[in-house]
């Protein structure tokens, strides 16, 4: 018989529903009965113990809410009975007694990758084509209309197909209704064109709304995510199209590249507008350059590589109530796996660990690191509140409704990602992964603003699991986007990956499924799996501007 209720914690004072509950049910779970006062809901929570004003919630074994009202044990919490509350942290003593988990299954394996000649190895092979700065975007999207379709890099032609079938019922007479009420045909798959170039993976295009205009700070560490991209492992080379007068300066950027890569020798066209003066002769050149790089990026072969050359961030959006309990933790157990073979993970969004900060700042390999975290989540917070924020309005609508009552409850469940083992460094936005191991990145919470920022400090693959469905994905790295519940699996199928349903349904552990999904890594890692952001063109690409973003 499946479980329907769970405990996570031995500590905790609720517990999760894991289908509908009605009013009035009694249930058992571990000895223990509870007689149900409310409905609750599947992914919602009900308290075990009659909870009085002010006391504490306990989930996943630490303080994620307070009572705002007395609460009858039974009860289903809400935004109304209870509030986010969190326990406050400082650095204290290390406590790194960690247990690696059996990796014996993947000490021989490999993938097929593309390697640098800085020793880093990349999951796929893209040309990039950035702008300094906004007023180049116009400029970005001619040459797209130039060359991705030419080359063989345009999307499936499904949604054209099904403009003309419209224009056609139009020319023949057909009224508005009509038109509404017409039945399209729809094609999964429509062949491409060839690819002229088949070792290169694309062309991506790396528009922004950054460059000028904002604080020198944001141009700055924008020229530092724009290298980050450039010397990726993913990347072959890059065209880079500068107005001339922007606060981002190539100098900047030059600097920035150098930082990251001291030997740094990818093919790399750089053009200035104001220099070069007419508008067709930048195009004309950026058009020359960009198909001499693309040759040169064609030599460049799969071969084998050790895991350890993988870097995986870890994202989580669209989370629900089951996302802490099977999503998060099967990849927590898929990075604790490769941090144990040499690789390196990336757990980032730091207004969703709120609640944890302890657990996280203990793990630290090194008090400095301890130290920093500290202060960048306390500085984070206290910027959000000046604002008229906090981390407490983190979780969104849909959090709520699917059971992520408190930023503390979704943090708790978020920290899953990043597994059991040592924090090897902390590193603030956009500063690059030079450590093996688990690396803390400071990012927002925002899917997409977090996502391209783990990118840019190396992440070569992304992890994304998602409760609600998301089709996010990234311009140069795969993005495998991963459902914590199988209904969502099967609404969603054309952008979701893999499914860890069957850990509520009792069919896998968490263990199992964290193989599972390491297993499918390293077919995407090899280019033998397309991932549905791949296969969709989802290059989302927000940078993060300094400012407060939950």
């Amino acid at each position: 018989m499946k479980q329907r209720i769970l405990k996570v914690h031995p500590k905790d004072n609720v517990l999760v529903a894991l289908t509908d509950l009605a009013e009035g049910e009694a249930l058992s779970y571990e000895g223990e009965s509870y007689l149900l006062k409310t409905n609750v809901p599947a992914k919602h929570k009900f308290t075990t113990m009659d909870l009085a004003a002010g006391d504490q919630l306990i989930m996943y074994g630490v303080l994620v809410g307070k009572a705002n009202e007395e609460i009858p044990a039974g009860s289903i919490i809400t935004t109304r009975n209870i509030k986010h509350a969190a326990t406050e942290f400082n650095t204290g003593d290390a406590h790194l007694d960690w247990e690696k988990p059996d990796v014996s299954k993947w000490e021989e394996r490999t993938f097929n990758g593309f390697h640098r000649s800085d020793g880093q190895v990349g999951t796929a092979n893209y040309w990039l084509v950035i702008p300094m700065v906004f007023c180049e975007n116009r400029n970005l999207e001619v040459l797209q209309e130039a060359l991705m379709n030419n080359l063989g890099y345009g999307r499936n032609e499904t949604y054209q197909s099904q403009a003309r079938e419209l224009i056609a019922r139009y020319e023949e007479g057909a009224s508005v209704n009509d038109i509404l009420n017409a039945e399209l045909s729809y094609t999964e798959q429509t062949a491409k064109k060839q690819r002229l170039f088949p070792n290169v993976d694309g062309i991506k295009f790396l528009s922004h709304t950054g460059g000028c205009g904002g604080t020198r700070q944001d141009s700055e560490t924008l020229c530092g995510l724009l290298a980050g991209y450039i010397t990726h492992p993913n990347v072959a080379g890059a065209t880079v199209l500068s107005l001339g007068c922007q606060n981002a300066q190539l100098s900047i950027l030059q600097e920035e590249i150098e930082r990251r890569s001291r030997d740094f020798d990818k093919p790399l066209y750089i053009l200035d507008q104001q220099t070069i003066g007419k508008e067709s002769e930048l195009l004309s050149q950026a058009i020359k350059q960009t198909f001499a790089g693309l040759i040169q990026a064609n030599a460049h072969e799969r071969k084998p590589a050790p895991l350890s050359k993988l870097c995986i961030g870890l994202e989580c959006g669209g989370s629900d109530g089951f996302s802490g309990i099977s999503a998060n933790p099967a990849i927590g157990y898929a990075s604790d796996v490769l941090v144990a073979l040499g690789g390196s993970v990336i757990l980032a969004e730091f207004p969703e660990l709120c609640g944890v900060e302890q657990n996280l700042s203990d793990r630290c390999l090194d008090k400095e690191d301890a130290l920093r975290f500290e202060q960048l989540m306390k500085t984070y917070s206290k910027r959000a509140t000046e604002a008229g924020s906090g981390f407490d309005m983190n979780p969104s609508p849909g959090n709520i409704k699917d059971g992520l009552i408190t930023d503390a409850i979704k943090s708790a469940g978020a920290a899953k990602k990043g597994g059991t083992s040592p924090v090897v460094a902390v590193l603030d936005y956009p500063e690059k992964v030079s450590k093996a191991g688990l690396n803390l990145l400071c990012t927002p919470g925002n899917d997409v603003e977090s996502t391209t920022a783990e990118v840019g400090s190396g992440a070569n693959i992304v992890l994304f699991t998602t409760g609600l469905g998301t089709p996010t994905g990234n311009p140069i790295a795969p993005v495998v986007k991963i459902s914590s519940n199988t209904k969502l699996f099967q609404k969603m199928s054309d952008i979701i990956d893999l499914d860890t349903g069957s850990i509520i349904e009792g069919e896998e552990s968490i263990e199992e499924a964290g193989s599972r999904i390491l297993d499918y890594v390293i077919g995407v890692a090899s280019g033998t799996i397309t991932v549905s952001a791949v296969r969709h063109i989802q290059d989302d690409f927000i940078p993060w501007k300094r400012g407060v973003s939950l």
